[in-house]
């Protein structure tokens, strides 16, 4: 009779696996219906949220940021400096200012800011030319130039030097020379809209 017993309690019961069939349904339905629920008022706060930020900014923000000035020059085609004379280099020359009257005064003076230019550039070479660095130093000079022109002082980047007495004395007084302070220059910067070196 032992035999049988140890069948019969093999054997499951009909009604338990439906129970528990039942049971693990309703436990994953209502973890879904939560989790559902959960993340779709996760959503909705979050969204609430990103409104009340997006408005913040827009209230601290400036209301008018100047807009930037430009002049652009007429292209100009110049000889280069190079043995034999037969390079020369075609640059489209736009100014950066500080406002617009300065560009109505760089009108009146256009005839020699062109001419200026056009030394400027005629001096170089066009291994000068064809670097970054050479381009960079011609629009440095470019700002100087019109700058000077326009009437203002433009110091130059000056490296740090001593002027000594000439004395026989060896404990003469070290002299250092001194420039008057210069007006900053309206012209904040040079941008080249074509630069072609043949």
């Amino acid at each position: 009779m032992s035999a049988p017993a140890a069948t019969a309690a093999a054997i499951p019961a009909p009604d338990a696996p439906k129970r528990k069939g039942k049971s693990m349904l309703l436990i994953i339905v209502a973890a879904l219906v939560l989790a559902g629920g959960g993340a779709g008022g996760w959503f909705y706060m979050n969204k609430k949220n990103h409104a009340a930020t997006d408005e913040e900014p827009a209230a601290h923000a400036p209301e008018h940021a100047a807009a930037p000035t430009y002049l652009a020059l007429e292209n100009m085609v110049v000889n280069l400096a190079d043995p034999g004379g037969e390079r020369f280099a075609q640059i489209g020359v736009t100014l950066d200012l500080e406002n617009e009257k300065v560009g109505d005064k760089i009108k009146t003076y256009l005839p020699a800011i062109r001419s200026s230019v056009l030394l400027l550039v005629s001096q170089r070479t066009s291994e000068e030319l064809l670097k970054r660095d050479g381009k960079e130093k011609l629009a440095t000079d470019i700002v100087a130039e019109v700058s000077r022109t326009l009437g203002y002082e433009v110091e130059a980047p000056v490296k740090k030097s001593k002027v000594v007495a000439e004395s026989d004395d060896d404990e003469a007084p070290v002299k250092t020379k001194k420039k008057r302070k210069a007006e900053p220059s309206p012209i904040k910067g040079v941008l080249f809209s074509s630069f072609i070196v043949q």
